[in-house]
C-alpha cells in the first residue's frame, strides 16, 4: 500500500500552532533552554555553516575513551565500500570478557543525513544495551548530505553489513542474531537497509530497531503541518535535509523505497519492528503509518507514541520520565528479540 493513504487527513489547511499537541512539561522546559541558535531551522541558505557548526560540537571520542578503562573492547575498521564506493569505516564494540558469539546492533546515528558521526552516540549505546544486554555494536560512519546523495550513504551502510555477517565469526558475533537500528535518519536507513537486504538476498537480521524515524521524503502529514514551527526538526529542516540527500530526485513520483522506505508498497517478509515517535513531533504520522502498513503486510511491529514528545527528546532531557520510560521500553523490546541480557535496566 501507499502510505500517504494511512498518513491521517488529507493534505489541507495548515493547522495553527494553537492545535499542535502540548509538550510533556518537563519536555517542554528543555526544549526552552536550548536557545534559539539549536532551535533555528535548517535551511539551504545555512545548511554549510550548520553542518561547520555541528562538527565542531558534536563529541567524538577516541576509541581509548570508548574503552572506558577497559570496560569495553573497541576498534575503529576499514572496510570493502559497495561498487565505485570508497571503503567504509565501522566501530566496533563489545563488552570485554564476555564468552562467545554475541548477539549484534549494528546502528546507524542521526543527524537528519547531514550531520553526525559513528563515535558520538556509542558512549549511550554501550551502557545502555551493549553491557546488561551483552550484545555487540556496530556504528557505520556513513558518508553524508548533500556531499553524497542517495543511494551513497545506504550503500555504505550495506556493504558494512555485509562485511559484518561475513566476518562473524573473527567479530565474535552471532550471524543469525543481528539487529539493524538507528535514531531519526539512521532510523530511516535502518529501516531502508531492512528493505534491500531482503531484496538483495542479503543479510536476515532478525528485527529493526526504529527510533523517531525519517521515513517520508514528500514532508506533508498532517504532522509535519501541524508542527511546522513547534517542533525541533520541523517540516523546514526536514526539506532541507531530503533535498540535500535526494538532489534533482526530491519529491520524484518514481523515488524507490530504498530512497524513502514510506514509498514502499512491499512490506512483507520484514523483520519484526520497534517503531517510536512522539505526539508532538514532525515524523509523527509517516511513523504511525509505516507500523499500520506492516502491520497490514502480515509483519509485526511494537508501536509507542510518547506523549507530549519533540523530535530527540530523551537526547536533550535524559532525565525527564518521559525519556526514562523510552529507554525502558526500548531494552524490553531487545531483550525479547534477542532472548538475552542479566539485568534489568
Amino acid at each position: 500500500m501507499d502510505l500517504a493513504s494511512a498518513s491521517g487527513p488529507e493534505p489541507g489547511a495548515v493547522p495553527a500552532a494553537s492545535d499542535a499537541p502540548p509538550f510533556d512539561p518537563e519536555l517542554s522546559v528543555a526544549l526552552e533552554a536550548l536557545g534559539d541558535a539549536v532551535r533555528e531551522p535548517f535551511t539551504p541558505e545555512n545548511l554549510t555553516a550548520r553542518q561547520e557548526r555541528d562538527a565542531a560540537a558534536r563529541p567524538r571520542p577516541t576509541v581509548e575513551a570508548l574503552r572506558a578503562g577497559g570496560r569495553f573492547e573497541v576498534a575503529e575498521l576499514r572496510v570493502p565500500g559497495g561498487p565505485g564506493s570508497p571503503d567504509v569505516t565501522l566501530v566496533s564494540a563489545r563488552p570485554a570478557g564476555v564468552a562467545g558469539p554475541l548477539p549484534l546492533l549494528y546502528y546507524m546515528h542521526g543527524g537528519g543525513m547531514i550531520m553526525g558521526n559513528a563515535r558520538s552516540v556509542l558512549p549511550q549505546l554501550l551502557r545502555a544495551w551493549a553491557d546488561p544486554l551483552e550484545l555487540a555494536v556496530i556504528s557505520v560512519e556513513y558518508r553524508l548530505a548533500p556531499r553524497t546523495r542517495y543511494p551513497g550513504p545506504l550503500e555504505d551502510c550495506y556493504a558494512g553489513l555485509v562485511w559484518a555477517v561475513e566476518n562473524a565469526a573473527a567479530l565474535g558475533i552471532d550471524a543469525g542474531r543481528v539487529i539493524v537500528g538507528g535514531k531519526s535518519a539512521g532510523a530511516g536507513l535502518a529501516a531502508a537497509l531492512a528493505l534491500l537486504t531482503r531484496d538483495r538476498g542479503g543479510p536476515a537480521p532478525v528485527g529493526q530497531l526504529l527510533i523517531c524515524p525519517m521515513l517520508d521524503d514528500r514532508d506533508d502529514t498532517f504532522s509535519s503541518r501541524q508542527m511546522a514551527g513547534v517542533d525541533l526538526w520541523d517540516r523546514t529542516s526536514n526539506a532541507t535535509a531530503w533535498q540535500a540527500l535526494l538532489g534533482d530526485r526530491y519529491g520524484a513520483a518514481d523515488l524507490p523505497p530504498y530512497a524513502a522506505p514510506a514509498r514502499a508498497t512491499d512490506l512483507s517478509r520484514l523483520p519484526p519492528a520497534y517503531i517510536e515517535v512522539g505526539s508532538a513531533e514532525t515524523f509523527r504520522d509517516e511513523d504511525v503509518a509505516y507500523a499500520n502498513a506492516l502491520w497490514q503486510a502480515g509483519g509485526q511491529a511494537e508501536l509507542h507514541v510518547w506523549p507530549g514528545a519533540f523530535h530527540g527528546f530523551d537526547t536533550f532531557a535524559p532525565q525527564a520520565a518521559l525519556s526514562r520510560d523510552a529507554r525502558d521500553a526500548r531494552t524490553r523490546w531487545l531483550r525479547r528479540i534477542l532472548g538475552t541480557g542479566h539485568s534489568e535496566n
